[in-house]
C-alpha cells in the first residue's frame, strides 16, 4: 500500500505539531508495509524530493503566503502525479489551496482527512471558504478527529458526524533522545529544578500573555522554551512588569527539551483560544510523568489534561486561576506527583504512536478492500 500525506507544511522546512504527527504515522506505517510520500511547500529553492525517516518528501516551491495559506503554482501538477500512484491520500486539514487541489485534479483514489483543527483567526475569510470547505468536506471518504472533545465542540465536524472517526495524536517516547547526566546538571544550574515548563511556537493564541500575568503573583521559576511571531512582545511585557521568575531559553534542541522536561516540576500550557485544537507539548508533559495546567477550550488539552486527575484545568484566558493552579501544585507535591504517574498512564493507555498507526493503517485497510 502507497499513502500520500498532503500539508502545507513539514520537515525539514517546518516542525511544528502537525509535521510531528504526519511523521510519527510514516515512520511506523512502514512497520505495516505501507510507503509514503509527503508532498508539503517549501519557501527556498525549487521543486525537489529527498528521503527522510524512511519515507519520500516532496517539496513544491511556495510561491507566495497569505492569510496563513502558502500558494503554490506548481504543487498541482505534482499532486496529481502523485496521487496517481497512491493507494490512499490523506490530507490534514486546513489549508485551503489543499481543497482546491483536490477538487480541481478531480482525483479517483479513497481519501482520509484529519481535521486539525477550524478556522478560528480569519472569521471574514472563512466567510468567503466555506463553500469550498464544505463542498471539500463532503467529498472525501473518511475524516478523523484528534480527540472526541473536539469531535463534539466543533460546528464543522457535527455536519460530517456520520463519516468522521477519533484517532488521538500519539507519539513515540523512543524516537525521544536519552539525556546525558551532564547536561541535565547544565539545566538545573541555570533555572532549578522545580520550575514550570512551557515548550512551543509563540503564537497568539498560547496564552503566553496570560502565563506572564499570572507570574506576577505566582513567584515560581517558569521557563519557556521556543521562538515566534509574538515573542519582541512577550519580552517587552516580562521587562514592563520586572519579573525576574521568567526566563526565555530559546529555540531548544531535542535532547535540551528532554532534559527540561525531565527536570520540571509540571508543564503549564496557557493555550486559550481553540486555534489550540491538541497540544503536541502538553502531551510530552504527560509522556514524561508531569502534573499538567491547561485551559478548558473544548479540544484535545482537556482530553489529554483530566482535571484532578492529570493535572489542573482552568478557566481560559483567566491568570488568577493560572497563579492559583501553580500555587496549588507547588503546595501540595505529594498530590502533583500523583497526577504526574496518572498522566504517564493516561499517555500510555491512549496516545502512543503505535496506537495511533495502527488505528489509520486499520482505517486505510478498510478503505481499500
Amino acid at each position: 500500500m502507497r499513502v500520500l500525506h498532503f500539508f502545507k507544511t513539514y520537515f525539514p522546512d517546518s516542525f511544528g505539531g502537525i509535521e510531528q504527527v504526519i511523521n510519527q504515522i510514516a515512520r511506523g506505517a512502514a512497520h505495516h508495509a505501507i510507503e509514503t510520500d509527503v508532498l508539503s511547500l517549501s519557501k527556498d529553492g525549487d521543486n525537489s524530493t529527498i528521503e527522510l525517516d524512511g519515507h519520500h518528501v516532496h517539496r513544491a516551491k511556495q510561491n507566495f503566503y497569505i492569510a496563513s495559506t502558502g500558494i503554490s503554482f506548481s504543487v498541482f501538477q505534482q499532486f496529481a502525479k502523485l496521487a496517481k500512484n497512491a493507494d490512499i491520500v490523506h490530507y490534514h486539514f486546513p489549508w485551503p489551496l489543499m481543497d482546491l487541489a483536490h477538487l480541481t485534479t478531480r482525483i479517483n483514489k479513497p481519501t482520509v482527512v484529519t481535521y486539525q483543527s477550524d478556522i478560528v483567526r480569519q472569521k471574514h475569510l472563512l466567510k468567503l471558504y466555506k463553500p469550498l470547505m464544505y463542498r471539500f468536506l463532503d467529498s472525501v471518504d473518511r475524516i478523523v478527529a484528534t480527540s472526541p472533545n473536539y469531535l463534539a465542540s466543533s460546528e464543522v465536524l457535527n455536519r460530517f458526524k456520520d463519516k468522521t472517526d477519533v484517532i488521538p495524536i500519539g507519539l513515540d517516547k523512543s524516537l525521544y533522545p536519552k539525556v546525558e547526566q551532564n547536561r541535565l546538571e547544565q539545566w538545573r544550574s541555570r533555572v532549578g529544578d522545580k520550575f514550570f515548563l512551557f515548550v512551543g511556537v509563540f503564537r497568539y493564541y498560547k496564552g503566553l500573555h496570560i502565563l506572564i500575568e499570572a507570574a506576577r503573583t505566582a513567584n515560581y521559576p517558569i521557563v519557556i522554551a521556543g521562538a515566534g511571531p509574538v515573542e519582541n512582545e512577550l519580552k517587552a511585557l516580562v521587562a514592563r512588569y520586572d519579573l525576574n521568575n521568567i526566563h526565555f531559553v530559546g529555540r531548544v534542541s531535542d535532547k535540551d527539551k528532554v532534559a527540561l522536561l525531565n527536570l520540571c516540576y509540571a508543564v503549564v500550557f496557557p493555550s486559550h483560544l481553540r486555534s489550540e485544537a491538541f497540544g503536541i507539548s502538553l502531551l510530552e508533559g504527560a509522556m514524561y510523568g508531569k502534573p499538567m495546567i491547561s485551559s478548558e477550550i473544548g479540544t484535545g488539552t482537556t482530553f489529554i489534561n483530566i482535571e484532578g486527575e492529570t493535572g489542573l484545568v482552568i478557566p481560559p484566558g483567566d491568570h488568577q486561576a493560572l497563579s492559583q493552579a501553580m500555587q496549588w501544585l507547588v503546595s501540595n507535591p505529594v498530590e502533583a506527583g500523583v497526577m504526574g504517574e496518572r498522566a504517564e498512564q493516561r499517555y500510555q493507555q491512549l496516545f502512543t504512536a503505535e496506537r495511533m498507526v495502527e488505528s489509520y493503517v486499520q482505517l486505510y485497510r478498510g478503505l481499500i478492500q
